[in-house]
C-alpha cells in the first residue's frame, strides 16, 4: 500500500542512496543528479515553510516509492518515482497530490520533465498538462582530459567555501540570481543542512574580500557522475574568466568521478556560451508543462 509522510532532514541519506540505485538501474532519464535533492529541498524551499510540509516521502512494502518536492518556486512541483512505479497509479496519485500542495493560491502548477522521459511525457498529457517551454539545456562531459586550472587574475583567490563566508555569499548569489538571502538565512537553510558541504561551494575571492564567483559541485560515486548547481557570478565582477575559474578548481577534484553534468536555462545564451567551451555538450533538454 502506498503511504505519503513528511520529510525530515535525517531522511536524505537515505534518499540520495535510493535515487542513485534508481539511476544505476534505469538511466538519469527521469531522474537528475542526487545532488539536485538537496538543493531543490533547501535552496529552492529556502525556509519559506517547515519542509515536512511541502516535501513528501512515499513508502510502499517498506521501500521507497517516491519523492515529491513542492511549492519550488511558488507554484512548481517536482516528483520522483522508483523505476518499478513509473507509469502506474502510484506515480499518478503523487503527481496529483503534487498539484494539491503546491496549488493553494496560485491559479496554475508547472513541472518538468527530461525529453527522453516519454512514460512521464504521457501521464501528464493525460492529467491535462500541457507543454509551455524548453525549460532547462542538460548538458555533459567527460571528467578525463579537463584543461588546467586556469590562474585566477591578480589579487583574486580561488578556494572552498567556510560557514564564515555566509554574509559575502549571500550577497554573491543575491547579486547573480536577484534572490533576497541574508546572511543567516544562506548559512541556517543551505550551509548547515544535510547534504551541503563548504569545501565543495567553490568560490572566487576578490581583492576586496567579497565574494565574486561560486560553484556548488555534488558528487554521485555510485554512477560515477559529478553535478553543478548553482554556479553563478555577481554583476560587478562578470566577464573576467572567474565562473571558468572555480569550475575547473571543481572539476579537478571531482576527478575520480567519470562525468560532470551541469542543467541551465535554455534561453541563457551567456551560461550557453560558457559551458560549451568548458566542453559540455547538451545530451538532453527538459520540457515544461503547465496546468
Amino acid at each position: 500500500m502506498l503511504s505519503k509522510r513528511a520529510y525530515t532532514d535525517a531522511d536524505l541519506p537515505w534518499l540520495q542512496e535510493s535515487v542513485a540505485g534508481w539511476i544505476a538501474r534505469a538511466g538519469r532519464c527521469g531522474y537528475d543528479h542526487i545532488g539536485e535533492l538537496p538543493h531543490r529541498i533547501y535552496e529552492n524551499l529556502r525556509g519559506r515553510r517547515p519542509v515536512g510540509e511541502v516535501v513528501h516521502v512515499w513508502e510502499h512494502a517498506g521501500e521507497l516509492a517516491g519523492l515529491t518536492v513542492n511549492t519550488r518556486f511558488g507554484n512548481a512541483f517536482d516528483v520522483f518515482a522508483a523505476p518499478e512505479l513509473r507509469g502506474s497509479e502510484a506515480e499518478i496519485a503523487m503527481i496529483e497530490d503534487a498539484c494539491v500542495t503546491t496549488g493553494h493560491g496560485v491559479d496554475e502548477v508547472l513541472t518538468d520533465v527530461f525529453d527522453c522521459d516519454h512514460v512521464r511525457i504521457e501521464l501528464l498529457e493525460r492529467l491535462g498538462f500541457t507543454r509551455f517551454r524548453v525549460w532547462d539545456d542538460v548538458r555533459e562531459r567527460p571528467l578525463a582530459g579537463v584543461p588546467p586550472e586556469p590562474e585566477p587574475p591578480e589579487g583574486f583567490t580561488v578556494r572552498g567555501a567556510r560557514l564564515s563566508d555566509a554574509d559575502r555569499l549571500a550577497e554573491a548569489h543575491n547579486g547573480a540570481f536577484q534572490a533576497g538571502w541574508t546572511g543567516a538565512e544562506y548559512r541556517d537553510e543551505v550551509m548547515r543542512k544535510p547534504g551541503y558541504d563548504p569545501s565543495r561551494e567553490i568560490v572566487a575571492e576578490a581583492p576586496d574580500g567579497r565574494i565574486a564567483s561560486f560553484a556548488v559541485y555534488w558528487v554521485d560515486t555510485r554512477n560515477g557522475l559529478g553535478h553543478f548547481e548553482p554556479v553563478g557570478t555577481h554583476p560587478d565582477f562578470r566577464r573576467r574568466g572567474l565562473a571558468r575559474a572555480v569550475m575547473l578548481y571543481a572539476m579537478h577534484r571531482m576527478r575520480s568521478l567519470t562525468t560532470v553534468t551541469v542543467n541551465h536555462n535554455a534561453e541563457n545564451l551567456a551560461a550557453r556560451k560558457l559551458y560549451e567551451s568548458l566542453g559540455f555538450t547538451k545530451r538532453h533538454e527538459t520540457y515544461g508543462y503547465r496546468r
